[in-house]
């Protein structure tokens, strides 16, 4: 605490002619709210800036924001996991307009989500369940897709660089006050790291469209289709053992909301969302001496529908809604050897029906958030959390919030209903959160620390665990607190910095495999691939009216990590620029990541990606 206050001492030092913005943000709160009447601590990534970036993916977007820690398995398109505020990679809820992408249980590999069509990406880190039900339980990040505007746009671009890496996108948006729309198409594909079946393929679709038939409704439908293949020789501990193992996925997601004034302080929303996806993966032998062969074929469906009404007066709100999701899986799999043949097969169905309420209720220099929630689950029955915050202006330009909640996560499908090599436990309770905070913004300077303690953590043991000869269990527990510094500055007109910063402890407080020390969850140990520190200087600077570079570093500090054995593994440092020069309507880029190659691992036994130089450029036209 000691350099909380310190810290905060600082940021009460700034200058007072700092100009503060005050984005709108929708997923704090589910109801458009400026962002410094919020109690929780929210980042805001706008799409022109991460295009200007040559950000190309949502986890390159992330990887710089307080925080939050992304960490990648090997090479381009491996699995990419998210580690908000020190939970699990499953606790962050991933939404793209308002369609959520975790697969049933949390579970989201990052690494095939684009910033295609992006108009911003918000994040709120903190317990959102009391808004979004399971998975919410360290925060939500929501991408929402551009809208159009204006008269008709054409735009493509054309990007080749390192490991045999190519991008072509193509987009098209415009619009008016009753009508507006955008779409855009790209293509993606590497060679990847490996000098063998390391190939990459990733190609989206994406469409938006909002229709406005008058001044009191409006009704938006979005779309998304992506296709990804992903071929991968390494195994489970990162060494290049395989030549024709593969997996894809391929999918679309259908958004579509309507909404209705009905008077000057009231409003009525309905959203419908649905998400699916087929998921292959095949492994045959090697060499004709090889022994054994693995396929598996799954279909995953997600849906969810809410009714949301919303009252507003002044600066006060209140939102209620109900919501109802379905999820399913059905799938097969077959392991064949010359000992035996193992098929196997899952055919599962879960919902959810969740009642929530929450009331924004500005008081002179205070606003005070309240909300609760209900959730009936068909797999564990009800389930409540709730949220209460406040902000404190202290004075011109600077702000105190504190805010405490509850969040949870349900169990995987697997986690269930396994059965074959391992078998899953109907009677599993969620993972549960309870987390406070505390946080002070002056100007450009943020600066919060956060405490949140897990509990029923679910844990895998390879023995079958009596009574019910399971082999999921609720046991674990965990602590995890720190501090996130964020600051902005426009140094002159033309050149802004920024920095954010984050300092991380956690530790295992209870485990059911305490006597294994390779285990996940090792009492006293920290949780694995959390660093303890995560540094991230950004340097912006235009160059007359035509030339724009972005240079950025990410600094990741030590963290443990399992693998054969448990390992910490030395910090990495990886160093990004970009730059643009404007030609009318064509735009050249270049972009460079890990400039100086840095070797360093980010995963125990995985190879790192060295540096990667993309050249090409943009054109548009219209307008």
């Amino acid at each position: 605490m000691t350099a909380l206050l310190l810290v905060l001492a600082v940021t009460l030092q700034q200058p007072k002619d700092t100009v503060v913005l005050k984005p709108v943000v929708v997923t704090a709160t589910r109801t458009p709210a400026t962002a410094d009447v919020l109690p929780a601590a929210v980042t805001v990534l706008k799409g022109v800036d991460l295009t200007a970036k040559g950000i190309r993916t949502v986890a390159q977007a992330l990887e710089a924001v307080p925080g939050l820690h992304i960490a990648q398995t090997g090479s381009i398109g491996g699995q990419t996991a998210i580690f908000t505020r020190g939970g699990e990679s499953d606790y962050t809820k991933v939404l793209l307009d308002g369609v959520p992408l975790n697969q049933a249980g949390g579970g989201i590999d990052l690494a095939h989500l684009t910033t295609d069509n992006v108009d911003r990406i918000e994040i709120v880190r903190g317990p959102v369940s009391v808004l979004y039900g399971s998975d919410a339980m360290t925060g939500v990040v929501q991408i929402f897709t551009k809208t159009g505007a204006g008269g008709r746009e054409l735009g493509a671009g054309v990007l080749v660089g390192s490991y045999g890496s190519s991008r072509a996108t193509f987009d098209l948006s415009g619009g008016d006050q009753r009508v507006a729309y955008s779409a855009s198409v790209s293509r993606f594909s590497a060679d990847g790291l490996y000098p063998y079946n390391n190939q990459y393929r990733n190609s989206v679709a994406s469409a938006r469209a909002v229709v406005r038939p008058d001044a009191q409704s409006d009704v938006s439908l979005t779309y998304r289709y992506g296709d990804d293949s992903y071929h991968f020789p390494t195994d489970g501990f990162g060494a290049p053992v395989d030549s024709n193992q593969r997996a894809a996925e391929r999918g679309p997601l259908l958004s579509l909301s309507a909404g209705r004034q009905l008077g000057q302080h009231l409003e009525a929303r309905v959203n419908v969302a649905a998400k699916e996806s087929r998921q292959f993966f095949n492994d045959e032998p090697d060499s004709p001496g090889e022994d054994g062969t693995f396929w598996s074929r799954d279909y995953v469906r997600r849906t969810t529908s809410s009714a949301l009404v919303t009252w507003r007066a002044n600066d006060a709100s209140l939102v209620g809604g109900v919501e109802y999701e379905d999820q399913r899986q059905r799938g097969t799999s077959d392991f064949s050897a010359s000992f035996g043949d193992f098929p196997d097969s899952i055919r599962v169905q879960r919902n959810n029906t969740g009642y929530f309420t929450e009331a924004l209720l500005p008081a002179g220099r205070m606003a005070w958030t309240l909300g609760a929630r209900l959730d009936d689950n068909s797999q564990f029955g009800p389930h409540g959390t709730y949220r209460a915050g406040v902000v404190y202006r202290l004075m011109e330009q600077a702000r105190l919030r504190i805010s405490a909640g509850t969040g949870f996560k349900e169990p995987t499908f697997f986690e269930n209903f396994a059965h074959g090599f391992a078998t899953g436990n109907p009677k599993l309770r969620p993972e549960q959160s309870f987390s406070w905070e505390v946080g002070i913004e002056r100007g450009p300077v943020t600066v919060t620390y956060f405490n949140q303690r897990f509990r029923d953590l679910i844990e895998y043991s390879p023995t079958p665990v009596t009574p019910d000869s399971v082999n999921y269990f609720n046991v674990g527990a965990a602590v995890a607190d720190g501090i996130e510094a964020n600051a902005v500055y426009n140094l002159t007109h033309a050149i802004i910095f920024s920095l954010g910063y984050t300092f991380l402890h956690t530790r295992v407080e209870k485990s059911g495999t305490p006597s294994d020390p390779n285990a996940l969850f090792v009492p006293g140990k920290p949780l694995v691939r959390r660093p303890a520190h995560t540094l991230a200087p950004e340097l912006t600077a235009s160059i007359g009216d035509r030339a724009h570079v972005t240079v950025g570093l990410v600094w990741v500090g030590k963290r443990d990590d399992v693998g054969a054995q448990r390992v910490t593994l030395d910090p990495y440092t990886r160093v990004n620029v970009a730059a643009e020069y404007e030609l009318g309507r064509v735009v050249v880029t270049g972009t460079a990541t890990n400039l100086f190659n840095d070797p360093s691992r980010e995963i125990n036994g995985f190879r790192p990606l060295g540096r990667i130089v993309m050249l090409g450029g943009r054109v548009a036209l219209g307008r």
